[in-house]
């Protein structure tokens, strides 16, 4: 039998032995997929949230304080889809709707990696 592989999961968190805490399977992926999809790559208008890899992520910020419509909600879809092809290259985007509340968009995007599936919410508050 095969053991899962375990990484860090972020944001960052302490275990109950005071260490940094790790996970594995559905766990694990969810915490990839949040990372790229909550860190400020760069675009037209900000050079990047991490100064030693200043594309990486996907650049949702870029959504906040637009009109909050069906166009808004596809342009939440494409960043998703092409952020994740781009930074996870293994992890196969099984769905994503987005959903509006007044100011609030809030995104449920489900993923893939082998045999495991995760999903992730991130609401991005207008």
């Amino acid at each position: 039998m095969s053991q899962q592989p375990r990484n860090l999961l972020v944001p960052f968190r302490r275990d109950r032995k005071r260490d940094f805490a790790v996970g594995s399977g559905a766990e694990l992926l969810a915490s990839k997929v949040r990372q790229v999809l909550l860190t400020e790559g760069a675009t037209p208008h900000s050079t990047g949230e991490l100064p030693w890899r200043t594309g990486f992520g996907a650049g949702l910020s870029r959504l906040r304080h637009q009109r909050n419509d069906t166009v808004l909600a596809e342009l939440a879809r494409v960043y998703v889809r092409d952020a994740l092809a781009r930074w996870l290259p293994g992890v196969q985007l099984v769905r994503i709707s987005v959903e509006q509340e007044a100011a609030t968009l809030t995104l449920r995007v489900r993923v893939r990696e082998g045999d495991t599936t995760a999903d992730f919410e991130a609401p991005l508050p207008g």
